[in-house]
C-alpha cells in the first residue's frame, strides 16, 4: 500500500505523516499493510500494562461496584473523543489513538491518591511522575521482543505520552524530546479528550454513586443548561435525562473544541508540521466553553473528590501504597525473584520497587498487603 497517496488525500497539511516520522530507537522494516502508528496502537493494546488497567482504580476503587469506570475505560473513552477530533480536523486518527491508549499506562493502582503516595515515597530517589512512568513502561519494562526492551513505538507517540499535559499532569523534562518544541497536534489532542472524558464520565459515575444529585449539579450552569434541553426531549425519566445530559456535555465540548483549534491554526497561519513545533498550543477550547467547563471541574473537586467517601477510599489506597513500598525497599527480597533479579542486575532498590508497586491493579496491591501484614493470610 502507498501510505503517501493516502496521506496526501486525507491528511491536512500540518498533520503527523507517517512519512515525516522520527523514527524508532531500534529501526525496523515497516509492514506493507499498516503504518507505523497503527503498529505503535497494536502492540499497545497487546502489552501487559495495558491489560492492568482493567483493574486499576479511576475514582472509584474497583470494589465499589463494577458499573464505575476503571483506569481502562477512561483510556478507551478518551481514545474514542480523540480519534472524533481528530477525523473532523484531518489529522492523523492512528497516532492519536495510540497517544491516547498509551498515556496512562504508567498510572499506579488506586488512581491519583496512588500517585501522589508514590511521589511522596520517591522524592528522594529521583521521584515519580505517571508520564514518565509511562514512557518508562514502553521504553524499557515490556518485555516482548528479543532485540530490544520496551515496545520500540515511534517517536511521535512517545513523545505524546511524556508531554502529555492536564490540570493533574505537568509533564516532565525530557530533553530528547526537545522541550522548546510543541508536540504534534495529534499529541495535544490528546490532553483535552482527557478532561472531556474524566469531567463527563465523573459526573456520571458521581451520580449513579449518589455523591452527587442532580439538583446540586444544577447550580452549574453548563450542566443546566444542557439537563433542562435533555429533560424536555425525553421528559422525567431521571436516568435517562442523565444519560442524555452526558452526551451532550461530551458533544458541545468536543465540537467547540474542534472550531476553537480550526479557529486557531487559520489565525496563527499554520501550513506545516514545522509550524505546529515551532507555536503555542493549537488546541484549546473557546475562552467560554473554557469558563463554564472551569465551573464544572471546580464543582466535581468540591463535591466529588472532597467528598469524604472518596476520601476515605483515597487514605486507604494512600496507607496501602506506603506500607508496600516501605517493606520492599528495606526487605526487596521480600518482591518476586524476577524483580530482585533487576537490583543484581544494577537498578537501583527505589526505582525497582517503584517499577513493581506502580505495575499492581488494586486488587494484587490489596491481596499483596494482606499477605506482608495479616499473620492469617497464606504467604
Amino acid at each position: 500500500m502507498n501510505y503517501s497517496g493516502v496521506e496526501e488525500k486525507f491528511l491536512a497539511p500540518y498533520a503527523m505523516k507517517p512519512s515525516l516520522s522520527r523514527g524508532r530507537d531500534f529501526g525496523e522494516t515497516e509492514h506493507p499493510f499498516r503504518s507505523p502508528y497503527q503498529r505503535d496502537r497494536d502492540r499497545i493494546i497487546h502489552s501487559t500494562a495495558f491489560r492492568r488497567l482493567e483493574y486499576k482504580t479511576q475514582v472509584f476503587i474497583t470494589h465499589e461496584g463494577d458499573y464505575y469506570r476503571t483506569r481502562l475505560t477512561h483510556t478507551i473513552e478518551v481514545a474514542q473523543i480523540a480519534r472524533t477530533i481528530a477525523r473532523a480536523l484531518r489529522l492523523n486518527e492512528d497516532l492519536t489513538e495510540a497517544i491516547s491508549l498509551a498515556h496512562d499506562l504508567g498510572h499506579t493502582a488506586f488512581g491519583h491518591s496512588g500517585e501522589t503516595a508514590l511521589k511522596g515515597l520517591m522524592k528522594d530517589y529521583g521521584g515519580y511522575e505517571h508520564n514518565r512512568q509511562s514512557l518508562r513502561v514502553v521504553e524499557k519494562l515490556e518485555k516482548r521482543y528479543p532485540d530490544f526492551n520496551g515496545l520500540n513505538l515511534t517517536y511521535e507517540v512517545r513523545e505524546g505520552i511524556i508531554k502529555h499535559t492536564s490540570e493533574y499532569d505537568t509533564p516532565p523534562e525530557a530533553k530528547k524530546f526537545f522541550p522548546e518544541e510543541s508536540p504534534t497536534l495529534e499529541a495535544q489532542i490528546v490532553n483535552l479528550a482527557d478532561e472531556i472524558a474524566y469531567t463527563s464520565h465523573d459526573v456520571d459515575d458521581g451520580l449513579k454513586a449518589g455523591l452527587i444529585t442532580a439538583e446540586e449539579l444544577s447550580r452549574v450552569e453548563l450542566w443546566k443548561e444542557l439537563y433542562t434541553k435533555a429533560e424536555r426531549e425525553i421528559g422525567h425519566d431521571l436516568e435517562l435525562v442523565w444519560y442524555k445530559t452526558v452526551r451532550k456535555l461530551i458533544d458541545l465540548l468536543a465540537t467547540d473544541l474542534i472550531n476553537e483549534t480550526q479557529r486557531r491554526i487559520t489565525g496563527f497561519k499554520i501550513q506545516d508540521l514545522a509550524d505546529v513545533r515551532k507555536n503555542p498550543t493549537m488546541v484549546k477550547f473557546s475562552d467560554v466553553t473554557a469558563g463554564r467547563h472551569k465551573e464544572l471541574k471546580n464543582f466535581l473537586l468540591e463535591n466529588m473528590y472532597h467528598h469524604y467517601r472518596v476520601v476515605r477510599m483515597s487514605e486507604k489506597a494512600k496507607r496501602t501504597i506506603e506500607a508496600l513500598f516501605k517493606v520492599y525497599l528495606e526487605q526487596p527480597k521480600q518482591m518476586p525473584p524476577g524483580v530482585y533479579a533487576k537490583i543484581e542486575q544494577g537498578e537501583t532498590t527505589a526505582q525497582a520497587v517503584c517499577d513493581y508497586v506502580a505495575g499492581m491493579t488494586d486488587d494484587f496491591a490489596r491481596q499483596e498487603h494482606k499477605k506482608l501484614f495479616d499473620p492469617y493470610t497464606q504467604v
